[in-house]
């Protein structure tokens, strides 16, 4: 450190920042803004604000506009709000640069509200964002704006064009690799690329910007420019790149290192990466702290770290010397390094990346080159741009044919579960050391090879007195058991109490069973007022909590708000999309079963997914917990797939559970006559709170002392309905809402209940 003072002073930045996070400050998260300006906009949400237009893009349903230097206005007084992201009701004639006075409804950015989600709140915190305007209309706008960025844009949109153009149906990638613009990227190819751990490549990063700005530069060399200029052109363009591409972390990250290794060559400077490192981090975090908690900045900084600290003394433990051994060690120690940032915000990481990589780095260059000679050619004959741009589409399919190999292995990822702190910081205290026994190992390697000896490792083993090569085999088995270590103690979740989860999937059913024997099981996962609920909201929880197999798919009917996001799941299991598998499909008995029911069957029949059917009088064991299926009745038809619902009540010690699906008062009255109702301890309320379920007779007989109501808070449908509430309240139960609380987690020991909400009220 006393060699480097200002990788200190970035440590010491770094400590600081988590000290006040942990004692409540709001640096890293949270809402700067006065308390006084939040209570006033939560209790007057339709608002006029005026602000400067950064960018804009247009999105499925609205134009979408980001505006920096935002006011609140309110009776002739102005509140800065900072940032705010603008969804307007009809698309705008903006520039950037220009300043609008816009009105609509001001909302505070959502957090999470299940495990696993994406945190949007902490997002766009990083870009100082913490409201978004809905169904906004611009009142005034100004007609001066600003040239140069009006230019950049130009600039993107007709490279967007030509890559089009001359790329036909890779053009996506294209623009995501060499444009750092995702809008038209497919999300089902990057599902692909990020099971096959390549998924960096269709981000701006330190490689791109290092191939670019050093090709660039050599180029600039070779026609006749001096150092002075060719740096100083080069310095310049790479800028200009990284603003135009976005800005992300990781762009920003590898211009800030790029311009001081142009700086450090220019003026004969020797360039040290880790100080380049600690003022680049220095930069971000002064210019918005909440980046020390973003993905993003945590991988792009770990990446180089892993690289340029922890590679070169992996690779002496490992022994590695050929360069082939040491590509593939170096891969492996950049996993080390970040493997507990993927688990914590992803929940999973791509073994098959240790060694896709090999392949595919040395090649994405040429891609890149072939991105940016189409954009040149593109410039005089989109002909020519199609011809110099086949070599990089045919790399590119072969990096899909990677990608589709990764996904037929099971073992391609591994779904080790988001880590608590204390893992992560015992497994970063395994790491250190281990890198510590790295450089105990290179010292009388160095030694070695300053005193001449240059021969092949083995030969020179045989020249190592015993007692040193004993001591060296030593270091390494032990720094291999920590390593190991460390990581079962990363992916360690300890059971022993049966979960319930009622995730929040707006209107819908998605209910998550964790059994104390490491049993899992899914009942429903629907939505009809949240899209892709697979993607976005049932995969990211399996994987947070380590399930990478679920033993049964319980599907009470057939409606969308039941189904829709269960059938993605069972889609990415049979498309090679994910590594999580499934061995039942448990779908209701019905003599007609309409055309949902054998969409559903023919997807699980496509990703070997047995099928099942369920009726009354079925029993499940599966180790301490049982399943038995109250519902339907034998000659159930399935024509009112509400009212011939699969019903369910789970059992485990003491504790029961009921599941009811959308049955209404018909069939609960039918349940009643049939006697085999009982005192449950926890009912997930039918129907999301109907009036027409839930009755007085019905609780009278079962007596819940917990009910959950999942819904959504903006449902047409009157969900749930007050009348419903005050029978659930009347009954003596306690009523938890995912539509308040997010996800709502039961947990019992088969004796006493633990309730677990989300988030806060």
């Amino acid at each position: 450190m006393t060699k480097r003072p200002l990788c200190f002073l970035c440590f010491l930045m770094v400590l600081g920042l988590g000290i006040m996070n942990f004692a409540g400050i709001p640096l890293l998260g949270g809402n700067p803004l006065p308390v006084t300006v939040q209570d006033w906009i939560e209790a007057h949400p339709g608002s006029v604000i005026c602000g400067e237009v950064e960018q804009y893009e247009n999105t499925e349903f609205s134009q979408s506009v980001y505006l920096k230097k935002t006011y609140l206005i309110y009776q002739s007084r102005k509140f800065s709000i900072e940032n705010v992201r603008v969804f307007l009701k009809k698309e705008e004639d903006l520039k950037p640069g220009m300043k609008i006075l816009v009105k609509g409804t001001l909302k505070r950015v959502e957090e999470p509200s299940n495990p696993g989600g994406f945190d949007s709140q902490h997002y766009y915190a990083c870009r100082h964002i913490y409201y978004f305007m809905k169904k906004a209309v611009v009142r005034k706008k100004t007609e001066s704006y600003s040239g140069y960025r009006q230019q950049l844009f130009k600039v993107k949109e007709k490279c967007r064009q030509i890559l089009t153009e001359s790329a036909g149906e890779d053009a996506p990638l294209f623009c995501a690799m060499v444009l750092g613009d995702k809008q038209d990227l497919d999300p089902e190819m990057r599902m692909r690329y990020q099971l096959a751990g390549i998924v960096h490549i269709l981000a701006i990063s330190g490689l791109h910007i290092s191939i670019l700005g050093m090709g660039l530069y050599n180029l600039l060399k070779k026609i006749g420019l001096g150092i002075w200029p060719a740096g100083i052109f080069s310095l310049g363009v790479m800028l200009q790149y990284g603003i135009m591409t976005g800005g992300s972390v990781s762009t920003m990250r590898a211009v800030i290192m790029f311009l001081i290794a142009m700086g450090a060559r220019i003026t004969g400077r020797i360039y040290d990466m880790m100080t380049a490192l600690s003022v680049t981090a220095m930069m971000i975090l002064l210019e918005s702290p909440a980046y020390l908690l973003d993905s993003g900045f945590l991988l792009s900084f770990g990446c180089v770290l892993g690289i340029g600290v922890a590679a070169e003394k992996i690779c002496a433990l490992a022994g590695a010397e050929k360069k082939w051994t040491k590509a593939l060690v170096s891969s492996i120690a950049l996993q080390l390094v970040t493997l507990p940032v993927m688990l914590k915000f992803f929940g999973e990481v791509s073994l098959a990346g240790f060694f896709l990589n090999l392949l595919v780095l040395p090649s994405v260059g040429f891609v890149l080159m072939g991105g940016m000679a189409a954009l040149l050619l593109g410039i005089f004959s989109i002909s020519a741009a199609k011809l110099v741009i086949l070599p990089a589409r045919g790399l590119l399919l072969f990096y899909e044919y990677l990608c589709s190999l990764a996904g037929k292995l099971r073992w391609s990822t591994w779904i080790g579960g988001e880590p608590e702190i204390w893992q992560i910081l015992v497994y970063y205290v395994f790491l250190i050391t281990v890198l510590f026994m790295g450089q105990y190992i290179k010292e009388p390697m160095r030694r070695e090879q300053e005193a001449g000896m240059k021969s092949e490792l083995s030969s020179r083993d045989k020249r190592i007195p015993g007692k040193i090569q004993r001591k060296l085999r030593t270091v390494r088995a032990a720094a291999g058991a920590l390593m190991i270590t460390g990581i079962l103690i990363l992916g360690f979740h300890p059971a022993g109490d049966l979960k319930v989860t009622c995730l929040d999937v707006g209107q819908g059913d998605g209910i998550l069973v964790e059994t104390p024997d490491n049993h899992h099981f899914l009942i429903d996962g629907g939505s009809s007022s949240q899209s892709d609920l697979g993607r976005y909201c049932l995969l990211p929880a399996l994987k947070s909590q380590g399930i990478s197999y679920l033993d049964g798919l319980f599907i009470s009917h057939t409606d969308k708000d039941h189904i829709s996001g269960a059938k993605e799941l069972l889609e990415y299991m049979g498309n090679g999309l994910t590594t999580i598998r499934a061995g039942y499909l448990v779908l209701p008995s019905w003599a007609e079963k309409p055309e949902a029911w054998e969409e559903l069957s023919d997807a699980a029949q496509k990703a070997g997914i047995k099928i099942v059917t369920g009726k009354k009088g079925d029993e499940l064991h599966c180790g301490l917990v049982s399943f038995s299926i109250l519902w339907p009745e034998k000659n159930a038809t399935g024509k009112d797939v509400n009212e011939e619902a699969m019903v369910m009540e789970l059992s485990f010690g003491e504790f029961q559970m009921l599941f009811t699906g959308d049955i209404g008062a018909d069939t609960e009255k039918k349940l009643l006559a049939s006697g085999i109702l009982k005192d449950v301890d926890c009912l997930k309320v039918g129907h999301h709170g109907s009036r027409y379920s839930t009755t007085e007779a019905f609780l009278e007989k079962i007596k819940p002392e917990l009910a959950i109501i999942s819904c959504s808070s903006t449902n047409t449908y009157g969900h749930p309905s007050p009348e419903t509430v005050e029978r659930l309240e009347a009954a003596g139960s306690q009523v938890e809402y995912t539509m308040k609380n997010g996800a709502i987690t039961v947990e019992t020991d088969g004796k006493k209940l633990k309730i677990y909400r989300f988030r806060r009220d």
